[in-house]
């Protein structure tokens, strides 16, 4: 274990297709070499890099955390409103506690496809409460629900979702910081430190990780390119805005947070 202990909880293997570029054999070796004792797989969507990650940690002696980034339909999983696939829904994270946990993250992630699919797979929050039984939730990259009423600076409904979060998951939900040197990270961060505060709710710390070095932000920013069907030197396509989406070393994790140890 490191000096400091910390838990990647917050992290995309090339499962998030197109979008993460860590390979799970590769991962699960990073992630012990820098001496973490755990790991949670959160890619978009989808669990199908559940059984692959579970089997890696297992041989590794490392402890598999199995979760998905979910997208949630703005209103109902039937709806068909958005025009584009940024509008069809907000991300969030989820992690398995148990087996029912996982059991739960399956049938979420299965209704996702066969009922809420709209760009993306998508759930909402009727299934969501439904299924909320031995998950852990976390509030959140920018792109959550949560975030996105931070950054408009509309705070009384960020604090009415929160509370929704809290009344559904109890002391299971935890509201999520990030810095991976992003203004609109430092934003969220602030405007979700003081709903914590005001709500005395627990915060975690993650790094958001799309690949394993920071030197692989450029075959990441490639993948991204062909994700989109642009060219890297496209002036308006979609880009990270940094470099620093790798799966951090813990020391690295508690200088990003100097205030925030306890999140980390």
């Amino acid at each position: 274990m490191a000096d400091r202990p910390f838990v990647h909880l917050h992290c995309h293997s090339h499962y998030s297709l197109l979008d993460g570029a860590s390979r799970i054999p590769e991962l699960v070796a990073h992630v012990k070499a820098q001496g973490m004792n755990a790991c949670a797989l959160t890619d978009h969507g989808n669990l199908f890099g559940a059984i692959e990650f579970y089997k890696e940690c297992k041989a590794a002696g490392v402890n598999p955390i199995v979760g998905y980034e979910a997208y949630v339909a703005p209103a109902h999983r039937g709806d068909r409103e958005a025009k584009k696939r940024g509008d069809a829904g907000y991300h969030l994270t989820l992690l398995a506690k148990n087996q029912v946990g996982f059991r739960n993250l399956i049938k979420l992630g299965s209704i996702a496809y066969t009922e809420g699919f709209h760009y993306v797979p998508r759930i909402d929050k009727e299934v969501l409460a439904a299924h909320s039984e031995g998950l852990i939730c976390l509030s959140g990259c920018a792109s959550s629900e949560f975030s996105e009423y931070i950054l408009l600076d509309r705070m009384d409904e960020a604090k009415r979702a929160a509370e929704w979060f809290h009344k559904t998951f109890g002391k299971n939900f935890y509201v999520e910081i990030q810095n991976n040197g992003l203004e609109i990270q430092r934003r969220c961060a602030e405007g979700a430190k003081d709903v914590a505060n005001a709500l005395g709710l627990p915060l975690v710390a993650t790094s958001d990780a799309h690949y394993l070095r920071q030197g692989d932000s450029i075959a990441h920013d490639i993948l991204l390119c062909i994700n989109t069907g642009r060219l890297q030197k496209d002036e308006n396509r979609m880009r990270y805005g940094s470099d620093q989406f790798h799966v951090r070393p813990p020391e690295q994790m508690y200088e990003l947070f100097p205030g925030d140890h306890e999140a980390v």
